[in-house]
Formats: C-alpha cells, structure tokens, sequence
C-alpha cells in the first residue's frame, strides 16, 4: 500500500475516488468514462499544484519518503540487475551500509557506489539505517582505486542521514576516513558522477560526494547538518525544523543556484517514489550523457577542473 504524507492528501482522495468511480461503472455496468475522464484531469492538475509549490521542509519529507527507490533499485534497474556487487575493506569488515560493485550501463562497464538504506524495519537495521562506519567509506576508496586501475567510470549514489556517529566509528577513524576519501576523489583519473537520490547529510554524503559532476534529483537536500539537528542545536527543539529547512538553503535549487551542484535532475510530477520505472530511465540517461561528456576530457584537464570546482565554493566577491 502507497504510503501518502500529510500535503499529499488531496492526490489520495482523488485516487480513491477514480477507484470508487471505475468500482461503480463495473458493478453497474454503467458507462463513467467521462466522469473518470474528468476525475483524471483534475487530480492531474491538483498534483502539478502541490508538486510545483513545496516548501524546503515538504522536499525533505520527500527525500525520505518510504516508497522513494534506494541506491540498489537504482543500481539493478541501470544494470538490468547485471550487477556484481563487490565487498570488504581488505581491513576491518564489510560495512553493509556502502554497497558497490561493478555493473553494465548498456555494453559498458562502470563502478557504482552508494548508500543503501533498507526497505523495511529489518533490512533497515541490517544497512545501519544507510550510516556508513569508517570501513564502509574504505570499502568505498578500495572500490574506487579499483576503477582507476581497469579505466571504468564511476558512479556514487548518496543517500544518508550522515556518517555514523557511534563511539565505535570515531574508534576505528571516521573522521579521517572521510577526509582520505574527499582528498583522493579529487585526483582520480577516471570519469566520476555522483548522484543525490535522497538525503545528502553532512560529512557522510561528502565521503563519496566528489566528482566532476555532482547532480541533485528533484526532491533531495544536502547540507552539512539535517533540519532537526539544526533546530535542536539553535532552539533546544525540534519543532522549528521548518524554519531551519528554510534557513539552510538546502533544496536542489538552492544547491544549483548556489554553485554547489552541477545540474538538477527533474522528477517525474508526482515525484520519484510515484514512478520508479521513469524516474530510473531519466537517471539512467542522465549517466550516460554525463559519461560521454567527460570522456572527451583529458585525465589531467579533469582533475584540473574538478580541483577547480571545488576550490570556488565558498568563495564570494
């Protein structure tokens, strides 16, 4: 059963009732069409309303959305599930929160990496709520290294609420695992695309958040610190995490506008978690433009370039 947030309301009674309506004419033997017809138009309209209007706050509820597709639907549905997912940092353990592995995009083969979150309550403590420990970032370098010995792009997924923060994590080196990763991405030689599908959170996205593009879908945020953390840290509550949402400036468009993020991958109108078949067919083609592109590119011209890119954030005249 779809699941519906609270500013989605209106989409679900005008769903249901198209149902009751269809229910009627084949039990009555009625002819509805128009009405269904009509029905249709209107719940159209009422879904470009709601999806054209939402507030920073409404987009986070989205990213998180429990019907939204996670990093491994992306990955088989790119694939065609020719996936071979990979595992282990060579030093602690495998860290089931980072998933990577090689995969075919067409007759092409490419690294993918990202967070995986879990589908349910289980599957969900099993991936660590898509928290990476230090050895999951490590697996992810490994996995990077690996690329650029065999020359095969790479393309991350990022979907976290943030590197795991457990007494363990900073144990075994989180701090520094990220920074290895930030300094490392940066002078890889091959082709790397990463890819917000959801939540970017803080130094857990970063982890494997550097490339020569870094595109946000529609409906995502990133940011250095979620809106409820942000709020409890400003107002000792979380009940003013709109306004936090507000404040951060972390929508795709903010991103964009900002100079943060390559391009903004639009979603389908109801939303990637609505229609997961196009939504994956939009990315898909989206990575492979982005391959094409940087493949004209010189090693050493993108690294340049990517360098480039990072070292302007911030910087204002």
């Amino acid at each position: 059963m779809s699941v519906y947030l609270d500013f989605e309301e209106p989409i679900k009674a005008l769903e249901e009732q198209i149902e009751q309506t269809k229910e009627i004419g084949a039990s009555s033997e009625i002819d509805m069409s128009d009405k269904i017809a009509a029905l249709e138009v209107k719940l159209k309209e009422k879904t470009k309303e709601i999806f054209t209007n939402l507030t920073p706050w409404q987009r986070v509820q989205l990213s998180r959305h429990p019907d939204r597709p996670y990093t491994l639907a992306y990955i088989n549905a790119i694939t065609g599930n020719k996936f071979q997912e990979l595992h282990g940092d060579r030093n602690v353990k495998d860290d089931k929160a980072m998933i990577g592995g090689f995969g075919l995009l067409d007759n092409e083969t490419v690294m993918f990496i990202g967070q995986q979150k879990g589908i349910n309550t289980k599957m969900r403590q099993y991936r660590n709520f898509g928290m990476p420990n230090p050895e999951g970032y490590r697996k992810a370098l490994r996995l990077m290294k690996l690329a650029e010995k065999f020359n095969k792009p790479i393309v991350t997924f990022i979907d976290t609420p943030g590197a795991f923060p457990g007494l363990e994590a900073e144990e075994r080196g989180q701090g520094e695992a990220i920074a290895r990763n930030i300094y490392e991405m940066m002078r890889l030689k091959v082709p790397v695309i990463c890819v917000i599908i959801g939540e970017g959170a803080s130094g857990g996205a970063l982890g494997i958040g550097v490339g020569d593009k870094v595109v946000m879908l529609e409906n995502t945020w990133y940011s250095v610190i979620s809106p409820e953390s942000c709020s409890s840290i400003l107002w000792r509550s979380w009940n003013f995490k709109e306004t936090a949402a507000e404040a951060l400036k972390l929508t795709s468009s903010d991103m964009k506008n900002n100079g943060l993020v390559d391009e903004v991958i639009e979603e389908p109108l109801s939303g990637a978690h609505r229609n997961h078949e196009e939504m994956f067919e939009i990315v898909k083609n989206s990575i492979k433009n982005y391959i094409s592109e940087l493949k004209n590119i010189s090693p050493e011209q993108r690294i340049h370039d990517r360098i480039e890119k990072f070292n302007k954030m911030g910087v204002w005249i």
